[in-house]
């Protein structure tokens, strides 16, 4: 959400940075003394599985039934073998990114970026993180290599930011604009600025076979379909609830549905994304916001910041099995963080 109060947890901010990262790395660190729960996963029987015909350049799917089967420990891209284990932490009202060394739980480095940094966005090749400082118009980009900040980027109203799985655009989640720019990966150049035709886009993710994606609308209680291809919006969906204020979007393992959190409705909207029909609710806690699949893809983690606690549900059976309760820190240990 824009207009936020410090998170009153910082480590909870450096878990999800850290999530975030890791999944789009392609896997995860080597072995260190402490596990998260469900890191390690059964072996499975090597069997043969249908091809998804997926959007032209974008690399072949290699479980259609597990989107997240290459998140497993220890399949780190080659792309960010060597790099340093770190988390990046933007603190929207202090414009500067924390960094933490996950091994000692220490900040090792706090850089200044610009104005209200929201999200720190691995690019599609992982060579750099993008910082997205929204109200100062820029994105910063970080060496994950070196740890070193360069030179910004003019990128207007960059709330959010998202690369298209065939590595060829950057989509910039304009929120006070109302629109999806799609840009050059590489450049930032805009090629095409799409009206989304709502307010507050926010959060999205991308289909199995990439050629579509969902987006929420924070601000109007919306979700998007979009055409990756196309650069095209497909659809618009009403939320079912005067007030709903979508946040965070990921896709089920299988491909088949899409998970919606929903601040102001407390919980989680399930939507058939190929369908794109009204979707179903179902409650989590309060200030439902941000969606984390677990390593063995198993679980899905839903954080309810409004209530302090983490809500997992197991996608096997389809239900929420426990809630886990954060302890309370002081407002002087959370101030300056941002959502």
């Amino acid at each position: 959400m824009r207009t936020t109060k410090a998170v009153r947890l910082l480590a909870a901010g450096a878990a999800v940075t850290a999530l975030a990262l890791l999944s789009a790395c392609d896997g995860g660190s080597g072995d260190r003394p402490r596990r998260a729960p469900g890191s390690t996963a059964p072996v499975q029987p090597r069997v043969d599985r249908p091809r998804v015909n997926v959007l032209p350049g974008m690399p072949p799917v290699d479980d259609p039934a597990d989107l997240y089967a290459a998140d497993r420990p220890n399949r780190l891209s080659p792309a960010v073998r060597g790099f340093p284990s770190r988390v990046y932490v933007p603190n929207t009202n202090s414009d500067t990114v924390t960094v933490i060394d996950p091994a000692s739980y220490r900040v090792v480095e706090t850089i200044p970026v610009g104005r209200q940094p929201q999200h720190v966005v691995p690019s599609w090749d992982l060579k750099t993180l993008w910082v997205n400082n929204d109200l100062g118009n820029t994105l910063t980009p970080i060496d994950p290599r070196t740890g070193r900040a360069g030179r910004p980027v003019d990128v207007h109203d960059p709330y959010n930011l998202y690369f298209t799985p065939d590595g060829k655009y950057a989509v910039v989640m304009a929120s006070m604009d109302r629109q999806l720019v799609f840009r050059d990966a590489h450049t930032m150049k805009v090629v095409k600025s799409v009206p989304a035709g709502c307010h507050g886009v926010n959060h999205a993710d991308f289909s199995r076979d990439g050629r579509y994606f969902i987006v929420s609308c924070e601000f109007s209680g919306d979700i998007l379909k979009v055409d990756t291809a196309r650069m095209k919006v497909l659809g618009r969906e009403k939320l079912p609830l005067s007030g709903a204020m979508p946040q965070d979007v990921k896709v089920s393992p299988d491909g088949k549905l899409f998970y919606i959190a929903d601040m102001m409705a407390d919980g989680v909207w399930i939507l058939d994304g190929d369908r794109f029909t009204r979707p179903r609710f179902l409650a989590t806690g309060k200030g439902a916001h941000g969606l984390y699949v677990s390593r063995d893809s198993r679980e899905m983690y839903i954080s309810n910041r409004g209530e302090g606690t983490v809500s997992v549900f197991d996608f096997a059976r389809n239900r929420l099995t426990r809630k886990w309760r954060l302890p309370t820190v002081s407002p002087e240990a959370s101030r300056g963080s941002s959502t």
